[in-house]
């Protein structure tokens, strides 16, 4: 039934909600159900519809822009496959714990239950990657069911999801009495004294100390950093918090994980007492089980889920550190602490090993790739990665700078993530650097957002390690014991697609040329490709010292430093 009289339809309600949220943009394709949805933003003014070409897209790019600003993104799918599309971006926002609200466009809710064009169910397909998902069938539910996804996710840090059908879009819209708009809080849980008092109780008893941080501790790193002085104690971090807590932290020692250090494993399984802070660390195994352990997270159900805990807090890490610090008495021994950082610094000699020898035509190092452009990006640029050996080069290679930031599906673990991300990262983050690095395989799955990029005129810059393979899947199989298929990839020229579609972009094969090259992919003033052409056989896994030893430049089998686990 169309809507005759002045009264404003759904989908102006909605939009005019999503805008009284601040919500800035959406993300999506439109198409038939989603028709209403659009011609709403486009009257309203106050939304940007960004067109991406793959609704996966649109859930990434939203999932990137709550990140950065830990504010509500949006994005939206049409009927069927359109809001099917959305589903790993939205899986990778739930596991970043990012805000994002998607609308879930749907054929006409008559036409549910009977096989109709396009018929999903929403409620169904979204129930594992949301904490809210609602189906609204009547104009009457549609403002709380909105507020309540946004609500939601804000308050949970999650993915909020409201299914609309198509005729729903064009009925009058209906009153609601509540408040439509959600409301952001400041307040952050403040800890028990006397798990504050237990803490400080075995911190002080125990003769060596090892900090385990994560992103959700990156707001108190100087406070971190004070504890870590207090207690002559290394500190450890997650590789998605590394860059934020790595600026100026002088007893850093390495992240940890399989693709960290062995100096940071074996400042944690040394130590009397592990204090975690802030983090969701997804790997079972790296905690010892005949050590203390004090966790300490905004979220109680994280509590023990991946250590036996001695104590479990459920705080704020900064009110927590406010609170500890009074009752810590200042460890003198800096002999476990030295040790650490001699290995870490054996470490750092290892990786730059490959800095030194660059490779040769055909065959640059991604060491030394990464290295330069830790040497040459801006000190605040936002760094979107892909999920692959990219995660081994940035991880080793990429450094904190002033305020740089770095996004990626580190738990999710999704190949393409990163160019959809750098999109939703420069809407949001306008006036700095973007910078998206893929391997081939990474880019060659959503490449088609290049034309996203292209189409908004947006000065992302893409560099690709075409190495002509999935070298991590390739290292995978290797490190099982079968021999490598099907990991071969046959590639266009990464930049003369690039130029077609209106990039500056070009091509390196010479180590010799890298360096000027990436100076004029940075400084161009438009959308940039600057493809290199990397070593295939090069890998550098470093938690296992023995194996790490081992390993040269110079050919496939010492190139690669083996995992240790």
């Amino acid at each position: 039934m169309e809507n005759t009289d002045k009264k404003p339809t759904v989908a102006e309600q909605v939009v005019n909600q999503l805008a009284e949220a601040g919500v800035e943009r959406l993300y999506a394709i439109t198409g038939d159900s989603l028709n209403a949805i659009t011609d709403a933003i486009s009257k309203d003014g106050r939304i940007k519809f960004i067109h991406v070409r793959n609704e996966e897209a649109a859930a990434f790019a939203a999932s990137a822009e709550a990140q950065l600003t830990g504010k509500l993104a949006a994005c939206a799918g049409s009927s069927g496959p359109g809001h099917v599309h959305l589903i790993n971006g939205l899986y990778d926002a739930q596991r970043s714990n990012a805000p994002v609200v998607a609308i879930a466009s749907t054929c006409a809710s008559a036409m549910f239950g009977t096989g109709y064009f396009q018929e999903t169910n929403p409620t169904l397909l979204f129930s594992n990657c949301t904490v809210y998902n609602e189906m609204a069938v009547t104009p009457a539910q549609v403002p709380s069911m909105l507020h309540g996804a946004m609500q939601t996710a804000i308050s949970r840090g999650g993915v909020g999801v409201v299914g609309l059908p198509a005729d729903v879009t064009t009925l009058p819209a209906a009153e609601d009495g509540a408040s439509t708009i959600p409301s952001y809080t400041k307040r952050k849980p403040s800890p028990d004294a006397e798990e504050v008092s237990e803490a400080a109780a075995m911190i002080n008893d125990a003769k060596t100390v090892a900090i385990y941080v994560g992103s959700g501790a990156s707001e108190a790193a100087d406070k971190v950093k004070a504890l870590a002085e207090l207690l002559k104690a290394p500190v450890v971090t997650s590789y998605k918090s590394q860059m934020e807590m790595t600026r100026d932290m002088p007893n850093y020692v390495g992240h940890m994980g399989y693709l960290g250090m062995w100096s940071a494993e074996n400042a944690i399984a040394q130590a009397d007492v592990v204090l975690i802070l802030g983090t969701n660390f997804p790997y079972p195994g790296f905690f010892p089980t005949d050590k203390k352990i004090i966790q300490v997270d905004v979220r109680a159900e994280r509590l023990g889920k991946r250590a036996k805990l001695n104590l479990g807090v459920r705080s704020d890490t900064g009110l927590f550190l406010d609170a500890l610090m009074p009752e810590l008495k200042e460890k003198i021994d800096s002999a476990f602490l030295e040790s650490a950082l001699s290995d870490w610094n054996e470490i750092k000699k290892k990786f730059q090993e490959p800095v030194d020898n660059p490779g040769k035509e055909g065959c640059i190092r991604p060491e030394y790739m990464m290295s330069l452009l830790d040497r040459l990006a801006d000190d605040d640029c936002v760094v979107t990665v892909d999920t692959g050996m990219n995660n081994v080069w940035t991880s080793h290679y990429l450094t904190g700078g002033e305020d740089r930031r770095m996004i990626g599906s580190f738990t999710h673990g999704s190949m393409a993530n990163a160019l959809p991300m750098a999109i939703g990262a420069k809407f949001s983050c306008p006036d700095r650097q973007v910078i998206s690095i893929s391997g081939d395989g990474g880019l060659a799955m959503l490449m088609g957002e290049m034309l996203t990029v292209a189409q908004y005129k947006l000065p992302v810059k893409i560099l690709v390690a075409d190495n002509r393979a999935l070298a991590f899947v390739k290292w995978e199989m290797e490190l099982a014991g079968l021999a490598p298929s099907e990991t071969n990839l046959v590639n266009p020229d990464f930049a003369e697609v690039a130029k077609a579609i209106g990039f500056q972009a070009e091509t390196v094969t010479k180590p010799e040329d890298l360096e000027e090259a990436m100076k004029r992919w940075l400084s161009a003033e438009g959308p940039a490709l600057l493809s290199v052409t990397t070593d295939t056989d090069a890998a550098s896994f470093s938690f296992s010292k023995e194996l790490m030893e081992k390993a040269a430049p110079g050919n496939v089998v010492s190139n690669f430093m083996v995992p240790g686990v």
